[in-house]
Order: C-alpha cells, then structure tokens, then sequence
C-alpha cells in the first residue's frame, strides 16, 4: 500500500499541470531562497514536531543545493541548484581525488544537500519516502532536517559517518547519531518535497516542515563514500534539484 500512496502522489503530481502560470490549490513549495521570508500561499498547516520527538525514516542527499542562502548562491554549473560559496577557495590538498568512485560522480569542491526526513508515523527507517508512512499512518507529519555541505578530501572535516543512523535510538524514537549544531540558527518554514519531478507548474502534494541550516560546512568527502557503497537507506548517489520556487504564490511567510 505504501508504494501504491506514494506512486498516485507523485503520479497525481507530476500530471496536474493546470493552465495558469504556477500550480493553483496546492501548498506552498520548496526549495525556495531562506535570505527571503515573503510568500503569499494561503495554505496553512500545521508545523511538525521538533526532529527529536519524531523518528527518522529516510536519510538522503542531492547534487547541489535544492535551496538557495547566501553561503550557497553560486549557480551550480550543471544549470541547477546552487554551490557554496567556500567551494571557490579550497587548497590543492582538499581538492585531491580520493581512490575510486564516489557516489556515482561527486569530487572535492562539489556541493550536496543533506536531508534527515523525520516522521510521525512509529516506523523504522529504510529506503525512500514511503518508508515514512505505513497502512497504519498514511497522512504523517513530516519534518526534514537539511544541511549544505561542500565536499573535501580532508580527514579533519566532518565525518558523515558521525551523522548516519546506525540503530540509534533516544527516547524511543529512532534519530541520526548527530545533526551539525554549529552552521547557524535553522531556518524553519512550511513547504512541501522536491527533486526534479516538480517544477512551478507541476507541484508537490505533500506537506513538510523544513528545517534549513544557513552557513555550509565541509565534509570528508571519503566518508560520504563509505556511506554510499554501504547504508540502509540503499542510497548510491545524490538526487536530481528542483529548479528554486521563486513566485511568491507558492511560497510560504517565514516568521
């Protein structure tokens, strides 16, 4: 049942292009700019709960930034989503190619998005979205919690193995080992999910809670290796951005 939900979504999606401009009806959209804190959608629910009182269900990452702050404004140079901005000053060592093949096609002074999406369904976490609901909760809170990180072939940065799932519980609920608590106050807003099946035309059903950290970080990008040739979320590589939701109709205000 949970494959069959999330298909119709995304089916229902990617097909309901109206004749307006922008998608009408639909909740406000993400990724957007978090710098701006305008937006006229008039759908209005509820945020979710704190990450911590939800469990984690799903942790995945995308090529480039799906946002836009001014840490990671740079236009990507594939033509979608952004880069950070300390990507443009890296040493030699940092931008070394480490052995072998990482994660389909990530170097050293790329940027990604990392996503922890977190559920109120009592499920475990596993491969994609539908592994945050179940026949038994199949209209859950959802809340993400993002952070942008330029890659570096660099053992002193962050390890991502340090924020990886691993079994860990606290308090019954099933959390990441660690999430960065040092790149800034997240950003919180209403929003929906994304990848490149939606544009402003074609919206996204479902309701999210963002959490969006504003300064990158560097990570080790030989960790991020090791995770992709082995996690249980069975992600080998970053997904496709959604191009930036810029018209204010499918925005939401930020407080």
């Amino acid at each position: 049942m949970k494959k069959l939900l999330m298909t119709g979504l995304l089916t229902l999606a990617s097909t309901s292009v109206l004749a307006a401009d922008v998608c009408e009806g639909y909740g406000p959209q993400t990724g957007r700019d978090i710098d701006s804190r305008e937006g006229e959608n008039k759908v209005i629910f509820s945020m979710a709960p704190p990450a911590s009182e939800m469990n984690l269900c799903n942790i995945h990452f995308h090529k480039n930034a799906e946002h836009k702050a001014k840490d990671f404004s740079l236009p990507a140079t594939e033509g979608a989503g952004f880069m950070c901005g300390m990507s443009q000053n890296l040493t030699a060592a940092e931008l070394k190619a480490p052995e072998g093949k990482v994660c389909g096609n990530l170097k050293p002074g790329d940027t990604i998005e990392m996503h922890w999406v977190h559920t109120s369904c009592d499920v475990a976490p596993g491969p994609g979205l539908g592994s945050c609901l179940s026949d038994a909760c199949a209209n859950p809170n959802l809340r993400v919690e993002t952070q942008v990180f330029t890659l570096v072939n660099d053992s002193s940065a962050m390890d991502f193995n340090d924020m990886d799932y691993d079994g860990n519980t606290v308090n019954g609920y099933h959390q990441a080992k660690s999430i960065p608590m040092t790149t800034g106050a997240p950003v919180e807003f209403l929003g929906s999910t994304t990848g490149p099946s939606f544009t402003e035309q074609a919206c996204s059903p479902l309701q999210v809670s963002w959490s969006v950290r504003p300064h990158c970080a560097k990570l080790d990008i030989n960790s991020i290796q090791t995770w992709c040739e082995s996690n249980e979320f069975e992600e080998k590589e970053g997904h496709g951005v959604r191009q930036l939701v810029t018209d204010k109709r499918l925005l939401s205000v930020i407080n």
